[in-house]
């Protein structure tokens, strides 16, 4: 496929590093490193090698947001820490977008995706969502079992968790209304689509069920080959390749042989060569407008998994901005 022109991004072609050292949303320590470590390897250079203006201003810092009490709501863990951080962070990834620039936003954990998704459609209303992830997360307040909100972002987009729900509580469902106020559910099933699945609680498949988004699994990855399904993914969300897409794309979604330095790693996802694939040919549609990548952890493993994972991490972003891997063979 030949390589399109970005369709919305403004000249010259700008790429907004949003640096997000956070790991609010989950219990693991290290995840909060991810972003520093990305920056380290040569990020913003290889970027600019690329042809790409690059905008950098320093990691984000949440300390003075996480001041005061946060007792959990419910089940939920560091509820206002993580909503009032997703709340900046969709306003830094908002502001980029409209004024036409690619924002990049290196997590830290999923629990982001509230706001760079939320970012994302403040400027493209009409955006659509391709999650490339081993999990749905796409729990609610009701069906979690951890109360961890990094397997939480997608319900919350859509608004499943700020919904009546008879399982909570009077005070608890009023109370996570408030505490997400800013969050609107703009997203709707249709425009988000997976690719990865592969470890799925009995409460999520229950809600992909009901709400009819499209999945595919590792088992579609296996039958139809993994062009088939970018092309399956992408005629469900986009079929005239019209609309904005963001891509939202967690590390654990590759087999942990390829990125085993990550917080919740499963076996038997993709190969390096099928993340990457992913990755090369969204930037073909011209269609993207944001991108995620996130749950790179430096923590949890030895050096050389850590500086695997970081590189294979840069290789994903230059490959979503422009650069397949195999390009000089071409």
């Amino acid at each position: 496929m030949a390589e399109t022109a970005p369709k919305f991004l403004q000249g010259p072609k700008t790429a907004s590093i949003v640096g997000c050292p956070f790991s609010g949303g989950q219990p693991k320590v290290g995840v909060d490193k991810g972003p520093i470590h990305l920056v380290q390897a040569g990020l913003i250079t290889q970027l600019e090698e690329l042809g790409w203006t690059v905008k950098f201003d320093g990691h984000h810092q949440f300390e003075e947001i996480k001041a005061g009490e946060d007792p959990v709501i419910g089940k939920l863990k560091n509820p206002r820490y993580v909503s009032r951080v997703c709340e900046e962070v969709a306003k830094v990834v908002g502001g980029h977008a409209r004024k036409g620039e690619l924002p990049v936003t290196l997590g830290g954990d999923h629990s982001l995706a509230m706001g760079t998704i939320s970012g994302t459609l403040d400027a493209h209303p009409d955006a659509c969502v391709i999650w490339i992830d081993a999990h749905a997360d796409i729990n609610t307040a009701s069906s979690t079992d951890s109360g961890n909100i990094h397997g939480m972002p997608v319900s919350f987009l859509l608004g499943l968790s700020q919904n009546s729900n008879s399982s909570l509580s009077f005070p608890e469902e009023t109370h996570i209304k408030s505490t997400f106020s800013w969050l609107k559910p703009r997203l709707q099933p249709s425009r988000i689509v997976y690719i990865g699945l592969r470890d799925i609680d009995s409460g999520e498949k229950q809600i992909l069920k009901q709400t009819g988004i499209k999945a595919f699994s590792m088992h579609d990855v296996d039958k139809y080959g993994i062009g088939k399904v970018v092309e399956k993914a992408l005629d469900h969300v986009n079929p005239n390749r019209d609309l904005p897409i963001h891509l939202s794309f967690d590390v654990d979604a590759l087999d942990p042989s390829v990125a085993p330095s990550t917080g919740t790693p499963v076996r038997g996802g993709l190969t390096f060569r099928e993340g990457h694939y992913i990755c090369e040919a969204v930037w073909e549609t011209g269609l993207l407008v944001g991108l995620d990548l996130m749950e790179v952890n430096p923590s949890l493993e030895d050096e050389v998994s850590v500086k695997q994972t970081v590189a294979v991490g840069c290789s994903l972003v230059r490959s979503a901005l422009g650069r397949p891997c195999y390009k000089e063979m071409e």
